[in-house]
């Protein structure tokens, strides 16, 4: 027996458990400090829609904090990305305050965003601080920013096993291993119950009924996994788009979200709802019980993508839960599933095909809303991936593995538009 071998194999193993409960704990502790805040603007919000006209000023605050400080951290979760793929530079501590304070911004002033951006751009930027603590090395620097986006994901959601898989999918087929795949468990599970200490609740669904699997409901649940892709695709371009009109019209960064802000603040006066400004919580539980309208998805598309194509902050992953909530409520005019159950397969495959990661939506869609419905939201999810396009809300996701060759003889046949 080789005692120097096991000493060292403890060591760091040792290592990388402190590593993963600093990760844990702070991220944790940062997405419990967010949850608060977030949830007292938004009601501050609520209680006063007229600071909804001061939109354009909030955007112009964001701007120039991004445009004055680093534009690299701008990128948000595409920094993170590209970081892995390609380590070079340690992701600037200053990305978690920056985010913070700009997603409380945007969300006070009455942005359509998420918040899952925030949560993980906080957890790569806490957990890249021990590259230099601990010395670490481009593989091991890797390995940390999965550790990152897993704390960010679980604490902010409440769903650990959804939070690691989620991190280790979204950078699948790259240069993930074996140490990454373990540790991201440990760190999930830790700022998951750093959140739970600190008395945060998350928000809770349910689907209390559940049909037999037959031939006929297999068909119905072809069809909702292929229109949940779509609306992925949707909601990808609608956001990319949006981000290059921008850019290419307005020259000075800190005016597009303050131009932005204009007309998102003129809109919401004229729609004269605050339904598909926010988080909009409110609407993805009542669409578990309540019929949507056929247009609640595609108007939530449109204002999430403007405000994030203008350069407001948040996420994504919210907005996601809202279009596919809304849009499988909807459906139940048209197809013989239960209202819950259309909208809990909506809520996880439109977040699967716009990130690419069926598995951990799959595993999501278990955890909130219990294993009975897991088959049905896993052929969901698994549709939804597939018929969603090649590209993601995040650019910089690199995307592998049999989407990657089904889109690729795709383009060949002439589709590039895919």
């Amino acid at each position: 027996m080789n005692f120097k071998k096991i000493k060292k194999w403890m060591l760091i193993t040792l290592k990388w458990i402190f590593i993963c409960s600093l990760i844990g704990i702070f991220s944790g502790s940062a997405s419990a400090f967010f949850l608060v805040s977030l949830d007292f603007f938004t009601q501050f919000r609520n209680q006063n829609n007229w600071i909804i006209w001061f939109l354009p000023l909030g955007g112009l605050l964001i701007g120039y904090l991004y445009f004055f400080y680093d534009s690299k951290i701008a990128k948000g979760n595409n920094l993170l990305l590209e970081e892995y793929n390609k380590p070079e530079k340690r992701v600037p501590f200053m990305m978690a305050p920056l985010v913070l304070l700009s997603t409380l911004i945007t969300h006070l002033f009455g942005g359509s965003a998420g918040r899952e951006g925030t949560a993980v751009q906080m957890g790569g930027a806490i957990a890249d601080l021990c590259t230099d603590i601990f010395k670490l090395d481009k593989s091991e620097r890797r390995t940390l920013i999965v550790l990152g986006i897993s704390a960010g994901f679980a604490s902010v959601f409440g769903t650990p096993l959804a939070g690691a898989l989620f991190a280790l999918e979204i950078v699948l087929f790259s240069k993930i291993n074996f140490k990454s795949s373990v540790l991201s468990f440990v760190v999930a599970y830790i700022a998951y119950f750093t959140v739970e200490i600190w008395g945060i609740k998350h928000t809770h669904y349910s689907i209390p009924l559940v049909p037999e699997m037959t031939f006929t409901t297999l068909f119905w649940l072809l069809i909702t996994g292929i229109l949940f892709g779509f609306a992925a695709l949707l909601f990808s371009r609608s956001t990319h788009l949006w981000g290059k009109l921008f850019s290419k019209n307005i020259k000075y960064p800190p005016l597009r979200p303050f131009i932005g802000g204009i007309i998102l603040a003129v809109s919401i006066y004229f729609i004269s709802t605050t339904k598909y400004i926010g988080l909009g919580i409110p609407m993805i539980v009542d669409a578990f019980s309540i019929q949507n309208a056929p247009y609640d998805f595609l108007l939530k598309i449109l204002f999430t993508g403007f405000t994030l194509g203008a350069g407001f902050k948040g996420g994504e992953v919210t907005p996601l839960f809202f279009v596919g909530a809304t849009l499988g409520s909807a459906l139940t005019a048209v197809i013989p599933l239960p209202i819950a159950l259309l909208a809990g397969m909506g809520f996880v495959a439109v977040f699967s095909g716009a990130t690419h990661t069926p598995i951990a939506c799959t595993v999501m869609g278990m955890e909130l809303f219990g294993m009975d419905s897991g088959v049905y939201i896993g052929i969901a999810c698994t549709i939804a991936y597939f018929f969603s396009g090649s590209i993601g809300i995040y650019k910089s996701q690199i995307v592998k593995g049999p989407k990657s060759i089904l889109y690729q003889s795709i383009r060949k046949k002439g589709l590039k538009y895919l």
